[in-house]
């Protein structure tokens, strides 16, 4: 299992604005894609930071939706948004909630 972790800046007041946009419009477009698993996106308390972390089957599939549909999620959340979205990629050693096939050796 594979998870991106999106780190974003959100513009000033704009907190509830970014989660109507990720119910209505991004997680829709994550459940279509092949291997997706799961979305959990965390915003501070302060409101003006926020990231998200996807969760995929594979590497592969992680690649495909970066490759394919990445680009439109970044332009459906850029009024809310400020600068661009820092992105990482890690393999998921750990998990309670969803069952790993073996651990995650280093």
């Amino acid at each position: 299992m594979f998870a991106r972790r999106i780190y974003m800046h959100l513009k000033p007041n704009s907190a509830t604005e970014f989660t109507q946009k990720l119910e209505r419009e991004v997680i829709p477009v994550l459940r279509k894609q092949k291997g997706f698993l799961d979305e959990i996106t965390f915003i501070a308390p302060s409101g003006i930071e926020a990231f998200a972390i996807s969760l995929w089957d594979s590497s592969e599939n992680a690649e495909s939706y970066n490759r394919t549909n990445y680009a439109n999620v970044t332009k459906t959340l850029a009024s809310v948004i400020d600068g661009p979205a820092q992105v990482e990629t890690f393999n998921v050693a750990n998990s309670t909630f969803h069952k790993l096939a073996a651990p995650v050796t280093v």
